[in-house]
């Protein structure tokens, strides 16, 4: 069985907090994960006050470590606003900017976005919040830029989920920044749930009258990811789909949320990854096989996707690793903010 990892995750709970969340979190960073060969992450649960009512008063919980413990957290997952109109509570917004100050990662899932933005932390930067909220983001926090039609934004050491669901999201793309594709593939397998869940959030908006929808991609997109070594084009996948190039872009930017061409990019990228986590093959080998052709287009696009060199990447996630890897911290680009759930 895995040792527990260095990498301290602190979850911070308070009144009114989704225990959707809550286990979104317990489930990824607090349970240990026998088929990953690699340690994992140690999670503590902390609150400002010795008891709280969860959702409505649902239920209670007590017993937890106080915000003391916030101060030695690598990662501080920050509480929910049931009432986004209300503020939370000032020592709770304190001690995750003080988290922040000396360079803890910073997260948050749904309305949580309300809590990160109080500190001033998000202030110029990307960051998203449950579609019913945008508005009032919008008018309580002028400053953050609104990110309105993602699943996630990754502003490298502070993230934001779009909703409850999206806390599932953003949590593998975590454990895809912190351990590399294919673990985060493992976990996601587990949970048996989507590594990567196509389009935003605004497929999820009521309209008063639905558009009439295309039929899906999805099987193009899986004919298509079967034959990421081969050279495809953009008329390539609209003879598959039988529209037209045009009609084509128009079905990827409302369904996928990206470009044809940067939806098999991005495709390729993560499955130059997995193979370079697998070990046994060469840059060359990797590059033919992912569809990316030329190793100088491999580091590039790698690079691109996840921040660091194929060498860098292999030295972390390849086969033989057991030590725990840091996550990428820089504000450039990581594992998946290439990802179509990402900003981009």
């Amino acid at each position: 069985m895995p040792q527990e990892s260095s990498h301290h995750v602190v979850l911070i709970v308070d009144e009114g907090t989704n225990p959707f969340e809550m286990g979104v979190a317990t489930e990824l960073f607090g349970l240990r994960r026998p088929e990953i060969d690699r340690p994992w992450y140690r999670l503590t649960v902390c609150s400002p006050v010795s008891e709280i009512a969860v959702h409505r008063g649902l239920f209670s919980m007590s017993d937890m470590a106080g915000l003391e413990a916030v101060a030695e957290a690598d990662t501080v997952i920050v509480p929910n606003r049931p009432d986004p109109w209300v503020p939370p509570r000032g020592e709770v917004v304190d001690a995750v900017r003080e988290a922040g100050r000396r360079g803890a990662r910073l997260v948050s899932f749904c309305t949580g976005t309300f809590t990160l933005a109080a500190t001033g932390l998000l202030d110029g930067r990307r960051a998203t919040t449950h579609w019913r909220h945008e508005e009032l983001s919008a008018r309580l926090h002028p400053r953050v830029r609104l990110e309105r039609d993602v699943l996630f934004a990754d502003e490298g050491d502070v993230l934001t989920a779009a909703g409850s669901a999206a806390a599932l999201d953003l949590g593998l793309h975590l454990v895809r920044r912190d351990h590399g594709a294919e673990t985060a593939n493992t976990v996601s397998r587990r949970l048996v749930f989507a590594a990567h869940r196509e389009g935003g959030q605004r497929q999820f908006v009521r309209h008063p009258l639905p558009p009439r929808r295309d039929t899906s991609l999805a099987p193009v997109l899986d004919w298509a990811r079967e034959r990421l070594g081969q050279r495809l084009t953009v008329a390539d996948l609209a003879a598959r789909a039988a529209v037209s190039p045009a009609t084509l872009h128009r079905r990827f930017r409302a369904e996928v949320g990206t470009t044809p061409l940067e939806w098999l990019r991005s495709e390729r990228a993560l499955l130059a990854c997995r193979l370079i986590e697998r070990g046994g093959t060469g840059l060359e080998a990797v590059a033919r096989t992912s569809g990316l052709g030329t190793t100088s287009n491999l580091r590039a696009v790698v690079r691109a996707y996840t921040g660091v060199s194929p060498s860098v990447y292999r030295a972390r996630f390849g086969p033989g690793d057991g030590q725990p890897s840091a996550a990428v911290s820089s504000r450039g680009r990581h594992s998946a903010q290439s990802d179509l759930h990402a900003v981009p």
